[in-house]
This record gives structure tokens, C-alpha cells and sequence, in this order.
């Protein structure tokens, strides 16, 4: 939670940053249609309200602005969930209500805080607005920050942010904060019969990008064991001469790769196979497209343990991008 001061009419007020953690369902809720509710909620409120990109489970909606503001905008997300909560009751047999839960993220520096010694402060937060309060044992997946959950009434839990804001602000957050970002759902994918598929319920169905997946797929089970550079193998026996300045001799290697799954190898501007030349210290040459041929030809050119280790890290390529298929989160620029 970040805060400055700033000068209003009503004499020091202070702008906050505040971070919650929903669900999808939840933050559909409040987009509303056509985003209607969220731009009713930042115009009514004063507050900004951002909501994280991503096809994810979990998204962050971040709020922020002068304290007023902030309250108004967790009122309006309570009583929406309230209500969405009262909508659902409508077609359930169950009586009792259920309670509001929000769940802010917070950073693990701050929670000794809102906990407080031998648990006093989280104690007298649950006695005195009646809500809930719980912090996580455990720091978010590759972040230093905790979810801390809150539940009750609107009104309860309106009056829990207002005590837990003054605690940070009391409190600010100690170094560096490493914030949480929610990974993509990732779906399976699992290889069978030469096909991929991806697992639905309890279905597994042909993979829409299957035929690329299953080359990948191929390519990459084509592992070639790779000699480090500097060590000659027994397979090579006596055919080094033994000056010191003298290179082994060089031979040629030959690869053909699908034309659609080149790209994989080139990498963005080259990037890629400049980085396995580099490594391998072999020469790489990438024939140009044939007409009416569905596959390129690869020249590797070097010593035998060159070879070995440049098709090692073609191989190893065509594993990270079909790693890539299978976990979205894990794709980086290439």
C-alpha cells in the first residue's frame, strides 16, 4: 500500500493505494455490462479503480485515491456483492445469508501490524466492527505480499478497511515489495496416438492448435546427448591432431524442420539462433522456403561436439515452446 499526502478543503487528507484479490466471477460482477457498474462506481465514488488484464482465475482490482473515496468505493463493491449474493439466494433453498469476503493483498512487512502483539490488534478489529479478519500464514505464489480476508456485513467490513488502512498507514511497508500477479489458467495438455488434447471436465478433446503441438511434440522427443565444448569424446578417437592451436576437424550436419515451426527456432530478429550459434559455436545455416514444400532444411557446420550441442539446443527450443503451449504463464518475449 503506497501513500503521499495531500492538501484538500477539509485539511490533510491522505491518497492510498489499495489492492484486492477476486475471482473472475466476481470481477465480472463488478465491470457490469458494457463496463457500466465499474464507470458508475469510479464516478460516484472519485476513486480509480483498475482492474488487471488477463484471462486468469484471479485478478487484482486496484483502488485508488484520497481515503473518503476509497471508502466509498469498498461500500459500493460490498453492497454489490451483497446484492449478487441476495440474487443468488433467490433460486437456493438456503435460508441464512452468507457473509460478504473481500480479500485484500497486502505486504507481508505490514501484517505483524495488523496482527498485532499476540494477536491484540486483528482481536480488537473483529470486536469492534463485528467482521471477520483473517491474514494468511503464507506469502502469494512469487511475491512477498499475504491475502488478508475479510467477511461480514457491507457495513462491517467497510469499517475493517477504515481500521486496517489507519494500521498501514501507521505501519508503512518495510523494503521492497514484491507484488502478486495472478498466473493464467493453464490447460493441460497431454500427448496420445501422435495427437495432443486438452483435458475439459472429464473429456479429453483434440487440441485446436494440436497438429503444431504434436510436431513440437516429436522434435523435441528427437534428443541428441551433447558433449560439452573442449571435451573429446571416445567416439572420436586419435582424429585430433595434438597441437594446441590446432581445431578438430569440421563436419555437416543435416535438419529438416516443419516451415510453420521455423519461426520457433529463428526467434524475434534472429534472437534465438544467434543465442545457439553463440552457445554452440557451430555455423547454422537456414535454407530459404521451396515452393510447394512444407519444410526447411538446417545446416549445421563444426566439430562433432558443436553438432551435438547446437541440435541439443534446437531439441531443448522446440521442449520450451511446447512447455510454452501447455502453461501460457511461462511465456516470455520470443
Amino acid at each position: 500500500m503506497e501513500n503521499t499526502k495531500v492538501q484538500s478543503e477539509g485539511g490533510l487528507n491522505v491518497t492510498l493505494t489499495i489492492r484486492l484479490l477476486m475471482h473472475g466471477k466476481e470481477v465480472g460482477s463488478i465491470i457490469g455490462k458494457k463496463g457500466e457498474t465499474v464507470k458508475k462506481m469510479r464516478e460516484e465514488s472519485g476513486a480509480r479503480i483498475n482492474i488487471s488484464e488477463g484471462n486468469c482465475p484471479e485478478r487484482i482490482v486496484t483502488i485508488t485515491g484520497p481515503t473518503d473515496t476509497i471508502f466509498k468505493a469498498f461500500a459500493m463493491i460490498a453492497y454489490k456483492f451483497e446484492e449478487d449474493i441476495i440474487n443468488s439466494m433467490s433460486n437456493s433453498p438456503v435460508t441464512s445469508k452468507p457473509p460478504v469476503t473481500l480479500r485484500l493483498v497486502v505486504p507481508a512487512s505490514q501484517c505483524g501490524s495488523l496482527i498485532g502483539k499476540g494477536g491484540s490488534k486483528i482481536k480488537e478489529m473483529r470486536e469492534s466492527t463485528g467482521a471477520q479478519v483473517q491474514v494468511a500464514g503464507d506469502m502469494l505464489p512469487n511475491s512477498t505480499e499475504r491475502a488478508v480476508t475479510i467477511s461480514g456485513t457491507p457495513e462491517a467490513i467497510i469499517q475493517c478497511v477504515k481500521q486496517i488502512c489507519v494500521v498501514m498507514l501507521e505501519s508503512p511497508p518495510k523494503g521492497a515489495t514484491i507484488p502478486y500477479r495472478p498466473k493464467p489458467a493453464s490447460t493441460p495438455v497431454i500427448f496420445s496416438g501422435g495427437q495432443a488434447y486438452t483435458i475439459q471436465g472429464q473429456y479429453a478433446i483434440p487440441h485446436p492448435d494440436f497438429q503444431q503441438l504434436t510436431k513440437l511434440h516429436q522434435l523435441a522427443m528427437q534428443q541428441t546427448p551433447f558433449t560439452p565444448l573442449g571435451q573429446t569424446t571416445p567416439a572420436f578417437p586419435g582424429t585430433y591432431p595434438q597441437r594446441l592451436d590446432a581445431s578438430p576437424p569440421a563436419s555437416t550436419h543435416e535438419l529438416t524442420i516443419p516451415n510453420d515451426l521455423i519461426g520457433c527456432i529463428i526467434g524475434r530478429q534472429g534472437t534465438k539462433i544467434n543465442e545457439i550459434r553463440q552457445m554452440s559455436g557451430a555455423q547454422i545455416k537456414i535454407a530459404n522456403a521451396m515452393e510447394g514444400s512444407s519444410e526447411r532444411q538446417i545446416t549445421i557446420t563444426g566439430t562433432p561436439a558443436n553438432i551435438s550441442l547446437a541440435q541439443y539446443l534446437i531439441n531443448a527450443r522446440f521442449r520450451d515452446v511446447a512447455a510454452m503451449w501447455n502453461d501460457p504463464s511461462s511465456m516470455t518475449t520470443s
